[in-house]
Order: structure tokens, then sequence, then C-alpha cells
């Protein structure tokens, strides 16, 4: 199925063993990247405290689990942009909600030592500057996936500094829009891939890089 490489600007579908796992690592990546944004934005979920149990069943199954699997099976098609976006982001979710488990404790000894938004930081920091080196390395891919990863390394970006200084709620809710805002077009990104992939009655511009 479709590979985000450099051989080809416009991929056409392949007989493969491995059906294409584009659309559902994308949808994974969204739906959590969704449900984040709107935590720290206020935006329908009450804020990181209370909304924080659904961030957390969400990027343990669907983002942290999904996604990895979908990562592995681009190594299988040997498509490594996707695969290493895939596994990379599902084992950050995965972490991340880990983080929040009570039964880790994790949570509550980061917050009664008093350096919570630091760790928390730290940890949008490191993903910050993946975020950066995945931008990077997709160039060559098309310009729908480059947007979803530039807007993904703006959200964290923001909500690392929002952390680092000491839970700026302006900036985390910022960061939180930008999240939503990722979401939406890497939706658009997996319909567009899945209609390409299925040969769908329609197709949606992705606009691959040659």
């Amino acid at each position: 199925m479709a590979q985000y490489s450099a051989e080809t600007a416009h991929p056409e579908p392949v007989v493969s063993s491995v059906a294409d796992p584009i659309p559902l690592g994308l949808s994974a990546f969204a739906f959590t990247t969704a449900i984040l944004g709107c935590t720290f934005a206020g935006f329908i979920l009450p804020g990181v405290g209370a909304g924080i149990s659904l961030v957390v069943a969400a990027a343990l199954f669907y983002g942290g689990i999904v996604q990895i699997l979908a990562g592995m099976w681009e190594f299988r098609k040997d498509n490594t942009i996707a695969a290493t976006i895939f596994s990379s982001y599902g084992g950050f979710l995965a972490a991340f909600g880990v983080v929040f488990l009570p039964a880790f404790g994790i949570f509550q000894a980061l917050n009664s030592a008093a350096i919570l938004h630091p760790a928390l930081g730290l940890f949008f920091l490191c993903w910050t500057i993946f975020s950066a080196l995945l931008f990077l390395g997709s160039l060559r891919t098309n310009i729908a996936l480059l947007i979803v990863l530039g807007l993904m390394f703006l959200s964290y970006l923001l909500l690392t500094i929002g952390e680092l200084a000491g839970a700026s709620v302006g900036l985390l809710i910022i960061g939180g829009w930008l999240g939503i805002v990722c979401a939406l077009v890497a939706w658009y990104t997996a319909l567009a891939d899945m209609l390409r992939s299925a040969e769908g009655a329609f197709k949606l511009p992705m606009g691959w890089i040659g």
C-alpha cells in the first residue's frame, strides 16, 4: 500500500500480505491527540485534573497499543517513516498514560514533591525535540503529513513552555488548541490515505512531494 518514501511522489496500491496500516495509525493518533488537546484547552473537558482519566484510557489503549501495532505493521511493509512515527508516538502516549495511573503512584510522587509541572515539561520537551526530527525526516512525503507533524511540534512546544513556566494557563490552552487542530488534519490525512488505498469513490489531495 502507500509508503511515505522518497522513491515515488504518487505511490500506487500494490499487492501486499499486509493491509495499509496508515489510516489506522493516523486515526489513533488523531483521536488521542484530540482528547489530550481538549483536556489542556479546557474544551468540553473541564481541564487536566478532572479530565485526565479519559486521557489515560485513550492514551494506553487506542493511542498507545493500537499505534504501536500499526507501527509494527509499517515495519513489516518496509515503511520506516510511518513505522517510526506510529511506534514512537504510541510508546509516548502509553508512557504518558502510565504516569497518571494511580496503581503506579508516579503522579502522586511527583505531585507531593512539587515537581509535577517541571517533570511534565521535561517529558513534553523530549517529545518536542523528537517531533522536530520526525518533521525533518518526512520532508519527502506529502504536505498533509508535514502539516500534521508541524502542528504536533508546535502543540508540544507550547505545552513544554507552559509546564516549565509553572503551568501557565494561557500557554497550555494554546498548546491544547493546536493539538485539536493537529488531530483534525490527521483525521483528514487518514481519510485521504484510506480512500487512496481502497480506491474509493473520490479522492482527497495530500500534496505528494517529489
